[in-house]
C-alpha cells in the first residue's frame, strides 16, 4: 500500500469506529467498517483486497475496542 492510501485508510478506519454503546458492539462495528474500508482502498490502489480487509478489520476492531462511547458515538448499531 502506498503511503497516502495508508494514511487515508488509517483515518477512515479510526474515524468510523463509533457505532454502539458497549465495547463489544464498538469492536464489531469498527471491524466491519474497517474491513470494508481496507478492502476498498486496497482495490483502488492496486493492492490485494483481502490483505486490505484484514488490516482494516484489525485496526477497526482495535479502534472500536479502545475508544469510549463518550468519545465517539454514532448511535445504536443495526443489529440491536
Amino acid at each position: 500500500m502506498k503511503r497516502p492510501a495508508l494514511a487515508a485508510f488509517a483515518f477512515a478506519a479510526l474515524s468510523l469506529t463509533g457505532c454502539g454503546y458497549s465495547t463489544g458492539d464498538r469492536a464489531l462495528s469498527g471491524g466491519l467498517l474497517g474491513a470494508g474500508t481496507g478492502a476498498g482502498i486496497a482495490a483502488i490502489t492496486g493492492g490485494n483486497a483481502g490483505t486490505g480487509a484484514l488490516i482494516g478489520g484489525g485496526l477497526g476492531v482495535a479502534g472500536g475496542a479502545l475508544t469510549s462511547g463518550r468519545d465517539i458515538n454514532l448511535g445504536r448499531p443495526a443489529w440491536r
